[in-house]
């Protein structure tokens, strides 16, 4: 069993009991439980507006306290909030009368007097005392943070992020939830004044099951367990006259950083891709590719050598297919024919070890691009997310651009991009052979669209994300369009036999 995180705090002021609010609605999750005890007088009041404001991002959103009416619920953007007073409960008889069961699922459920319950409320919750504290002022407060079950780990990873911030001058800043992404990760907007940065809050993963030779999928696909890939990555990246974020203060060893806000203007225009600034993007793949980059970079933890994206990771990675999209389509497929389905990938993934290597940042496509208007060349797309970066063969990420995961790339567009992209290599390096380019980016296009269909059904069953199922039919065109090539005829011919469409 967990044991309990303990957190005392002294708020000289209404100004930190709001800080305080700001700390817990950045922490707070769906289905969360935070309670609320002290005498009254005390702020319990005080720190439940705070919070609920800070979650709604809306410093004059009206919230009335639910003395009378028991339960009020709010319908806020980023996480629902029900706000529940039972003061005037006599017995936990009534709680069952209050019907906060039909509006708490996914929300945050936030109990002023939860001594009413009679101790109903149990497993993982925050509890929070307030309490008189003259002796540091009139209106000091003294707050008592007990996190039980998931919420001890993550009360102790909020009180570190705040020593962070106030470590690295930002403690005073306003701080916005921004969406992340399929990762455990979180980001937060730093404001203060005219100062603008970006918080992220990456704590390192534990290892997952072992799922082959004792080592978890995550150690076999390469993916970053901490903080150190992004930002070897981001000096390289800088070192090549791109626009990777400047690192502003770094705690590699909690997984915190604070780096340059690039904004929020991306490479889509209404939803759908701007062409100038896909080939802008692909002007920023051939710049990378045009000439050799080191498999180890500098951190100021030492040198990091990127792994290579072997056939051990472009395996496991479509085998992501067999292990979450069949099954979300019914489909059992024996294990003689998974055998084949792995020989026919293995094959094609020879020549993919053979290729010439180079950087692979493996997300490069639009959530991860910010258009940077006031900037010249390649130095026009901010680049973000590349901490999974690997050695490997340059198609990979131009397939990855041209075939978006998240936006539909018209064949149009897509030709357009592999045209510029083909003229910037040639231009660079007249041997260039895009031909061979050409083969080796419709064997990576369809291992990365493979992949992704397994991924998405994988966030939809494993980890209840079901936005992602709505990009498949997307992801199922681009395969569609890779296998067309001859080089993926047998891949085909399995696939065609045995794969239902979405």
């Amino acid at each position: 069993m967990t044991e309990p995180f303990r957190l005392a705090l002294t708020l000289a002021n209404e100004a930190e009991t709001r800080r305080l609010a700001m700390d817990l609605a950045m922490a707070a999750q769906a289905n969360d439980i935070m309670t609320l005890e002290g005498d009254l007088g005390t702020g319990k009041s005080t720190l439940a507006r705070a919070l609920i404001r800070a979650i709604a991002e809306d410093d004059k959103l009206d919230v009335p306290s639910p003395t009378f009416a028991l339960v009020q619920p709010y319908d806020l953007k980023r996480l629902p909030v029900v706000h529940a007073d039972l003061y005037r409960v006599a017995s936990a008889d009534e709680i069952a009368e209050l019907g906060w069961d039909e509006v708490s699922d996914n929300a945050l459920l936030l109990v002023e007097w939860p001594d009413r319950l009679g101790g109903a409320l149990s497993g993982d919750r925050l509890e929070i005392t307030l309490s008189l504290a003259p002796g540091n002022g009139p209106n000091a407060r003294r707050a008592e943070l007990i996190g039980h079950g998931a919420w001890a780990a993550r009360l102790a990873r909020m009180a570190a992020l705040r020593t962070f911030l106030d470590n690295a001058g930002w403690g005073g800043s306003l701080r916005r939830h921004l969406q992340g992404d399929a990762s455990t990760r979180s980001y937060e907007r730093l404001l203060d004044g005219q100062r603008r940065a970006v918080l992220m809050n990456a704590p390192r993963k534990p290892d997952g099951p072992p799922v082959r030779n004792d080592l978890p999928y995550s150690r076999i696909a390469h993916l970053a367990e901490d903080m150190v890939p992004f930002v070897a990555m981001a000096e390289g990246l800088r070192d090549a006259g791109l626009s990777p974020p400047e690192i502003e203060a770094i705690d590699l060893a909690q997984g915190f950083l604070i780096i340059e806000d690039l904004g929020s203007d991306g490479v889509l225009k209404d939803g759908a891709p701007a062409a100038e600034r896909y080939l802008a993007a692909v002007d920023v793949l051939a710049a990378i590719h045009a000439r050799p980059r080191p498999a180890t970079l500098s951190t100021p933890k030492g040198p990091y050598t990127l792994p290579a994206y072997d056939r051990e990771a472009l395996g496991i990675e479509v085998e992501l297919l067999l292990d979450w999209y069949l099954p979300m389509k019914d489909v059992r497929i024996p294990a003689s024919e998974k055998y084949v389905f792995l020989q026919r990938w293995t094959e094609l993934f020879k020549e993919v070890e053979a290729a010439p290597k180079t950087w692979v940042l493996r997300d490069f496509h639009s959530p991860n691009l910010i258009w940077l208007a006031g900037r010249d060349g390649v130095e026009k797309v901010g680049l973000i997310d590349f901490q999974d970066a690997v050695m490997g063969p340059a198609a990979y990420d131009v397939a990855s651009l041209a075939q978006d995961a998240r936006v539909t790339v018209s064949e149009e567009l897509e030709l357009q991009i592999l045209s510029r992209y083909a003229s910037a290599r040639k231009a660079a390096d007249p041997s260039f052979d895009m031909a061979a380019f050409a083969r080796l980016y419709a064997i990576m296009g369809a291992q990365r669209a493979t992949k992704i269909l397994g991924i998405f059904a994988r966030l939809d069953r494993r980890d209840g994300k079901p936005q992602y199922l709505a990009h498949l039919p997307r992801i199922w065109a681009y395969l569609q369009r890779c296998l067309a090539h001859p080089a993926l005829h047998q891949v085909k011919r399995w696939v065609d036999d045995r794969v239902p469409p979405p």
